[in-house]
């Protein structure tokens, strides 16, 4: 995090996606820096969390694991060349009709997450598992 912010000295803010890992907080600033150092560093950074149940993110990590095999494991010089690598590679993959299977359906993610359904709205108690 040190070496992101040091890359970006102009961002105000630098947004990060993460899990939900322990480790991923600004707590974990503190444990490694001088209290002004952390302090610092945590100012620069909003972190925004996946879920910690997103069956989802998996086929998000698959594409992104098939770009950076084919394109992001390279210095590629400029934003351009960047842009026409990536897309290159999204429409080579829609050509093959690469799919991922995705075994969740609307019912039983309903059944799953109707605690927070209910929680929400209590009209959402009729996806209550039988």
């Amino acid at each position: 995090m040190k070496e992101l912010a040091a890359r970006y000295p102009e961002a105000k803010k630098i947004r990060v996606v993460q899990d939900n890992l322990n480790t991923h907080s600004t707590s974990s600033f503190y444990e490694s820096f001088s209290a002004a150092e952390a302090f610092a560093l945590a100012q620069r950074f909003e972190f925004h969390y996946t879920p910690k149940s997103a069956s989802w993110l998996n086929m998000i990590e698959i594409e992104f694991s098939a770009l950076s095999k084919q394109c992001l494991s390279r210095r590629i010089a400029s934003k351009e060349e960047l842009t026409t690598e990536v897309l290159t590679i999204v429409k080579e993959r829609e050509e093959k009709a690469i799919k991922i299977k995705w075994q969740f359906s609307i019912e039983s993610a309903r059944g799953k997450l109707n605690r927070h359904y209910r929680e929400v709205n209590a009209e959402n108690a009729q996806y209550q598992k039988t």
